[in-house]
């Protein structure tokens, strides 16, 4: 009875050291799984959290389109870094796990083999990115079309008798501002270097006649005549619509992304041929001028006979956003005057991408 009482007490401490054997390996190996999962959630989260930060600073214009997406895929592929990392130290609990199983220190019967292969197989998935980063890690293929925001400004004048010669205008005091919205569509499928560019502006071309002289409206010609009074300050403004059209030769290089072409335009030397062509909006005259010490304002609005009219040519030159800008109207501004006077503008041009 004794013996029978000892045999049986051995035989159910090697049982149950076995199936403790067991559990603790089916519970380290769920534990490594769990520590895998746990990993690769809090870092998509993580993820996900900085890319609405993006988003929010993209809304509120901090960041342009294309910086905002360059951002998230460079948060993206810095997070899937993280999540291999961690993953690896995690690993090597795995295979020290998986040795000591070959050496015989943890001993299982298949049933355990099998469980701890579905847990694995179905848990550890090393294909830790999700849609959301599989989505801001693909190469977004590069646009054929952009649109900049347009802005010049400088001297302005008119030629006479095809001459600047003995102008009866000032030559700082005479100036021009243009601002409007362009589009660019690269010519070539595989090279930025020629681009075809068109979109609209508003254009004010203001002349500052010399020695108290303003513009007489006398039947359908339009006159300079010397005021009765001293002149603070005189001044035309003409205002037009117009639709301009450049082909612009861009000489930015070509760079490429994981073997994708990356068309860089506006990063180098620019020239711009083209021209315009468009209607006049409205006229007005401001004069400047004190009687008995009192300063007096007049703004008198018409036509002033200026052409409906307006097409010219223009150029620019320039250097990355920044160009050397000329632009010359081929019809005269007065259509029937005797003398025929053509509107010519130059000065500084800003194409913000």
């Amino acid at each position: 009875m004794r013996n029978t009482i000892i045999y049986s007490t051995l035989f159910l401490c090697l049982f149950s050291t076995k199936l403790i054997a067991q559990e603790t390996f089916e519970q380290k190996a769920k534990a490594i799984a769990d520590k895998i999962e746990t990993i690769t959630k809090e870092e998509k989260n993580t993820l996900k959290q900085e890319i609405e930060e993006v988003n929010i600073q993209f809304e509120n214009k901090i960041l342009t389109k294309e910086q905002a997406d360059l951002k998230k895929q460079e948060l993206a592929e810095a997070r899937a870094v993280i999540i291999e990392n961690k993953i690896a130290v995690v690993q090597a609990e795995l295979n020290k796990l998986v040795q000591e199983k070959v050496d015989g220190k943890i001993k299982e019967n298949d049933d355990s083999i099998m469980t701890s292969k579905n847990v694995f197989g179905k848990r550890l998935n090393l294909n830790f990115e999700d849609d959301i980063v599989r989505k801001e890690r693909k190469i977004k293929h590069e646009k054929r079309t952009t649109s900049q925001f347009v802005l010049a400004f400088g001297i302005n004048n008119l030629i006479t008798n095809h001459s600047l010669d003995n102008s009866d205008f000032e030559q700082i005091g005479s100036r021009f501002f243009e601002w409007g919205i362009t589009y660019k569509t690269r010519v070539l499928e595989n090279a930025n270097f020629l681009q075809f560019k068109y979109g609209f502006s508003v254009m004010y071309n203001n002349l500052k006649p010399k020695d108290d002289m303003i513009f007489v409206k006398d039947g359908n010609q339009t006159n300079l005549e010397t005021y009765p009074i001293a002149l603070k300050d005189t001044r035309l403004k003409n205002v037009y619509l117009v639709a301009p059209l450049h082909f612009e030769f861009d000489l930015s290089s070509n760079t490429s992304r994981k073997g994708n072409p990356k068309f860089r335009t506006q990063e180098s030397l620019r020239i711009g041929f083209g021209g315009y062509a468009g209607v006049h909006l409205k006229s007005k005259q401001k004069l400047r001028y004190e009687v008995d010490n009192l300063e007096i304002r007049e703004k008198i609005k018409g036509d002033f006979n200026a052409n409906d009219f307006i097409y010219g040519l223009s150029t620019y030159i320039g250097y990355k956003d920044t160009s050397l800008y000329l632009k010359y109207d081929l019809n005269p501004l007065f259509d029937n005057n005797p003398i025929k006077q053509n509107n010519i503008s130059l000065g500084l041009r800003f194409d913000w991408n």
